[in-house]
């Protein structure tokens, strides 16, 4: 299986986000972590955070 094809910082960023080390999620097969992006987006839409510095409005 091939690593997947996202940038560095991309992958920096999912691995902290889903709390996995980086090696692992760069070997996750895509439909796990497509998954994993899925389960993760919906914690976030079920509890907004108004002091997240990505999402400034």
């Amino acid at each position: 299986m091939k690593p997947l094809q996202i940038s560095a910082d991309t992958a920096v960023k999912l691995a902290a986000k889903l709390n996995v080390p980086l090696e692992q999620l760069m070997h996750m097969p895509q439909h796990i972590l497509l998954q994993k992006i899925a389960e993760l987006a919906k914690e976030e839409a079920a509890s907004p955070s108004s002091t997240d510095p990505d999402h400034s409005s």
